[in-house]
C-alpha cells in the first residue's frame, strides 16, 4: 500500500461507523461473505445517477480496503443511469488522501488509472453506464449509492443481489468555500464503511 495512503487508512480505521449504517450494510457483508465461502469471484458494480463522484469514491475505496484486508477475487466498477465524466475534484480528493491518479486520456470524459499500491494494478475509471461493456453482465452485487438512482431503477439487469447504501452528494458544495472540506468527508466516509464491510469478512 501507498506510505501516505496507508496513514490515511489508519485514520479511517478510528472513524465510527453508526449502528444505523451497520444495518444498511450487513446485507453486503453477508453477500461477499457468501462469496468468499464458497469461493466464488466477489464483483460489486458501485451504480449512481452520472457515475461523476460517489460510485467512483466507492468503487476505489472498496477495491483498495479488499486489498488491504486480504480479501481475494475481488472486482469494484461503476457506472450510472447515465454517463458524463469523473469529475476532476473526486481525483484531487483522492491524491490528497493518498493514492497515485495518473489521466490517461484528455477527452471530454477521460480515463484515469488509479493506484493504490506500487505492484497492483490499476483501478481504471471513466463515467459510464452501469451496463456498459466495461462493466460485468452478470452475477455481480449491484450497490445504489444515490437516491435517484436506487429509485430510477428498481430493476439492475444481470445483478443476482442489489444493496441501497446511499450517500448524501458532495456535487451541493461545488463552488463554495466548504467544497475541499466536504469532499474529503464524504470520501472518508464512504472509506470508513467500505472499511467496516471488508473488517467484516472472515
Amino acid at each position: 500500500m501507498l506510505e501516505k495512503l496507508t496513514k490515511t487508512i489508519q485514520t479511517i480505521a478510528a472513524i465510527p461507523v453508526e449502528e444505523e449504517r451497520k444495518v444498511v450494510l450487513q446485507p453486503l457483508v453477508e453477500y461477499i461473505q457468501k462469496k468468499v465461502n464458497s469461493n466464488d469471484e466477489i464483483r460489486l458494480n458501485f451504480i449512481c445517477t452520472h457515475n461523476s463522484r460517489r460510485s467512483h469514491l466507492s468503487q476505489i475505496w472498496a477495491q483498495t480496503l479488499a486489498f488491504q484486508f486480504g480479501i481475494k477475487n475481488v472486482f469494484c466498477y461503476s457506472g450510472g443511469t447515465e454517463a458524463t465524466a469523473m469529475f476532476p475534484k473526486v481525483g484531487e480528493t483522492l491524491v490528497n488522501q493518498g493514492f497515485q491518479i495518473q489521466k490517461v486520456s484528455q477527452e471530454q470524459n477521460p480515463v484515469y488509472a488509479v493506484k493504490f499500491d506500487i505492484n497492483q494494478h490499476p483501478i481504471i475509471c471513466f463515467s459510464k453506464t452501469y451496463f456498459d461493456d466495461f462493466n460485468p453482465k452478470a452475477n455481480f452485487g449491484a450497490i445504489m449509492t444515490c437516491s435517484n438512482a436506487d429509485e430510477g431503477c428498481p430493476m439492475v439487469f444481470g445483478a443476482e443481489a442489489r444493496f441501497p447504501i446511499k450517500y448524501d452528494d458532495p456535487k451541493a458544495f461545488d463552488g463554495t468555500e466548504v467544497m475541499n472540506e466536504k469532499y474529503a468527508e464524504r470520501s472518508l466516509q464512504i472509506a470508513s464503511e467500505m472499511y467496516f464491510v471488508f473488517s467484516q469478512i472472515k
